[in-house]
């Protein structure tokens, strides 16, 4: 069968490897459909992702239909479109014990730390399927959307909250969503005007964009000099890092998605006086899949501006090279497999 293969940093291509792969007595074969393309893909495929080794198939944002019937699990017909969770887990770790695990300490997700979904087939186990009224496009948009979710989640973010959200790719608009989900008041901030339309679309109420307007001035006016009661950074930058600590409200939430890519330098005064809630965020939970699913089904998120760019299999490893060249111009990829 084909598959997508990262066989070194910067360059993939469309090769064929073994398959369809059997399957295991709780184990779903299934035919991937269509495949999402995120940060962490162009990161694994420019060689900037340490926990991927080469050669890799990546693809975690996946839409696919039920293959073959397992006996042992005939709640799962042949032909019905699914979505699944990427991720594993060990269920000894600290995490797993928590009943936390999409922390877990042992995880392996798809086209990380192995391969991945830009193949015709894969099994899954059974546990780890979501089934939607979506088409295949917003399939591939669950799983990114969870993230955002997740943190939205991880904010407790109420009716009652403004919440404030760094950046508006793929994951900040999940926490948009997520929080516009929970009927909180959302402040999107960006440098990309298109982004930012988006994020209206997807649930924002104020939109800032840096480049041309103060931070701080357009929070104040928006919070009545208050400040966020919560905010979610989806960036990964030291400043936004920063910034989330110094804007948010006294006794607000801030939550990380992003990683900064150097250490970051804090006053860390603002902790102690502002009697602050610092979170990290990482992954999702089956309850944020479920969230997803309902939001996309009321047709809540803009699914056809989310996603600028749909290629066949065949033109991956080109809108690969172009997506590395001039990060800047490409939106969410979707790649058509079958």
């Amino acid at each position: 069968m084909k598959a997508l293969v990262f066989a070194e940093p910067g360059r993939a291509s469309v090769q064929t490897v073994d398959g369809p792969p059997a399957t295991g007595p709780d184990e779903i074969l299934l035919q991937v459909r269509r495949v999402g393309l995120c940060g962490s893909d162009l990161n694994s495929y420019r060689g900037r992702n340490p926990l991927v080794s080469f050669p890799r198939i990546p693809g975690h944002e996946i839409a696919a239909t039920v293959a073959a019937l397992n006996p042992r699990h005939p709640e799962w017909h042949t032909g019905t479109p699914v979505t699944l969770s990427p991720y594993t887990h060990c269920g000894s770790c600290a995490a797993c014990l928590r009943d936390r695990p999409n922390s877990c300490q042992n995880n392996q997700t798809l086209g990380v730390q192995r391969d991945g979904a830009l193949t015709e087939f894969i099994a899954v186990p059974a546990s780890r399927l979501f089934r939607a009224n979506l088409s295949l496009t917003e399939l591939c948009l669950v799983e990114p959307l969870t993230v955002g979710f997740h943190a939205a989640a991880r904010g407790r973010v109420t009716s009652g909250d403004t919440v404030a959200v760094f950046g508006c790719g793929g994951v900040g608009l999940g926490a948009v969503a997520g929080s516009a989900f929970r009927e909180a008041t959302v402040i999107a901030i960006d440098v990309d005007d298109a982004k930012l339309a988006t994020a209206r679309k997807a649930g924002a109420v104020h939109m800032i964009n840096t480049a041309r307007a103060s931070l701080h001035t357009q929070l104040a006016e928006y919070t009545s000099g208050r400040g966020p009661d919560v905010m979610i950074e989806a960036i990964g930058l030291p400043q936004t890092f920063r910034a989330a600590v110094e804007e948010v409200a006294f006794t607000g939430r801030v939550v990380y998605i992003g990683y900064a890519k150097e250490q970051v330098a804090y006053e860390t005064r603002l902790f102690v006086q502002k009697e602050l809630d610092i979170l990290g965020s990482r992954n999702a939970l089956p309850e944020d899949f479920r969230d997803v699913i309902r939001m996309l089904e009321e047709h809540r998120f803009p699914a056809a501006e989310a996603v600028t760019h749909t290629v066949p299999l065949e033109e991956a490893p080109a809108i690969l090279e172009a997506w590395s060249q001039e990060p800047a111009r490409f939106g969410k990829i979707v790649v058509e497999v079958s």
